[in-house]
């Protein structure tokens, strides 16, 4: 029986107006894979990932999780688009974290991870704050709690915008740039943290600018540019012997 991979992209398109953000991208991540995206400034990599958690329409093509076709039942050879209510339920499996942090400001750090379980999964408050401790512990920042966004540094709050979307226990999590918004020497505590979360096993998608993170850590480096999927393989195979010319180039100048 042959294996369904955890996310499924199959010749997607995204149009803005007319600009083709998205050319044709075909992509599949395996469970327990970590998939590293990389690429120049507009390549359409965050754009892919909104995609995947259908914060951005597709213009065509299918994105599956877990074989699942997202937003849309397909019958007939037609497609139907889901009611919000399915694609709200749909969008839970994959986790999201953005390079802001966009915490809530009024709730202290327990309360944001536990808002989610609370609100949309109907979790009992004690069986929640049970939950949010065990993950603002396995990002470090159990001693934190009670700590407002404004009384944290961008690191810990990242670290807190990991916990949340871990507490909703979704199949993927993606991560869309986690580290562009810190300033240096807080970058390695959230990196530590998705380390941490690649050594679990759990199912990744990672948009980033730091390279050597990606060589460590990803099974799957991709490279993107101008809306395609230029080249992808192990990530010590595309960054030590890129096939393309444009790979040669990005790299030259990154590296």
């Amino acid at each position: 029986m042959s294996r369904v991979p955890v996310v499924s992209l199959e010749g997607i398109h995204k149009f803005f107006g007319t600009v083709h953000a998205l050319r044709g991208v075909d992509l599949s991540i395996d469970r327990g894979e970590v998939c590293a995206v990389i690429g120049p400034s507009g390549s359409g990599k965050s754009t892919l990932m909104r995609c995947i958690n259908q914060l951005e329409t597709i213009s065509a093509g299918r994105v599956r999780v877990n074989g699942e076709l997202q937003g849309y039942d397909e019958r007939d050879g037609r497609f139907h688009v889901l009611p919000p209510r399915r694609i709200d339920a749909q969008r839970r499996k994959t986790g999201m974290v953005f390079q802001q942090f966009n915490l809530f400001p009024h709730k202290t750090a327990l309360q944001n991870v536990i808002e989610g379980p609370i609100q949309v999964n109907r979790q009992r408050r004690a069986e929640a704050v049970r939950l949010g401790m065990g993950l603002l512990d396995r990002v470090g920042l159990s001693h934190l709690a009670d700590r407002y966004p404004s009384q944290m540094s961008g690191g810990q709050q990242q670290r807190v915008a990991i916990a949340r979307a871990l507490a909703m226990e979704p199949e993927i999590m993606l991560f869309d740039e986690p580290t562009s918004a810190l300033d240096p020497e807080l970058v390695g505590e959230v990196l530590d943290v998705i380390k941490d979360l690649a050594r679990n096993g759990m199912t990744m998608m990672l948009v980033t600018h730091e390279i050597g993170f990606a060589r460590e850590v990803a099974d799957h480096l991709v490279f993107m540019d101008q809306g395609c999927v230029v080249e992808h393989g192990k990530p010590l195979d595309l960054l030590d012997n890129p096939q393309h010319a444009r790979t040669r180039a990005f790299l030259s100048k990154v590296l």
